[in-house]
């Protein structure tokens, strides 16, 4: 007798080729996984007198940060003098002043190895845009429907194009013999 006959059917014969190439594709993704993680698990072997000690991070200087600050928003302000008022909600006006604002608190806030932006930064920014930029309130933008033609023609073309793709598709299926 077979020992492999289980309710009268031979395993050989439920086994199909697929099944067996995924079966081997497991195994060989489990060896590859566990070779891998192998090296990863042998800490137990490091030297830690061979591991080169990183200098120690200085830390962010807060009052320095807040004078360099200042120091930008002065030459902001100054540069902004020039500007007339009446633009100062222009951009096309300062953009260049401005950028070297930007520019001047990102590079001294890494100078003294504080990351940018942070909240010091950030606060001095926002009393700097409520100094010079708190009547640059816009207008109400008000939103109008599109004429009735445009949104008849914007709703029917979707609906269209998706009953004919669906004919299209029934189509195809009832004429599969010739097609394929």
């Amino acid at each position: 007798m077979h020992r492999n006959r289980v309710c009268g059917i031979f395993i050989h014969d439920v086994m199909d080729t697929n099944s067996l190439a995924v079966l081997k594709l497991l195994l060989v993704g489990i060896l590859v996984n566990s070779w891998m993680t192998r090296g990863l698990s042998a800490t137990e072997n490091i030297n830690v007198e061979s591991i080169p000690r990183r200098p120690s991070v200085a830390l962010c200087n807060e009052t320095q940060l807040l004078w360099e600050m200042e120091v930008c928003g002065e030459g902001f302000k100054r540069e902004m003098a020039y500007v007339d008022p009446q633009n100062w909600c222009n951009l096309t006006h300062f953009i260049s002043e401005y950028h070297v604002f930007s520019l001047c608190t990102e590079t001294n806030a890494g100078r003294i190895n504080c990351y940018w932006p942070n909240p010091l930064v950030e606060n001095y920014i926002i009393r700097i845009h409520k100094h010079f930029f708190s009547n640059c309130t816009l207008e109400r933008v008000i939103l109008v429907d599109p004429p009735d033609d445009t949104l008849t023609i914007l709703i029917l073309i979707p609906v269209f194009l998706t009953l004919a793709m669906i004919a299209l598709v029934v189509w195809c299926s009832k004429r599969s013999d010739i097609l394929a």
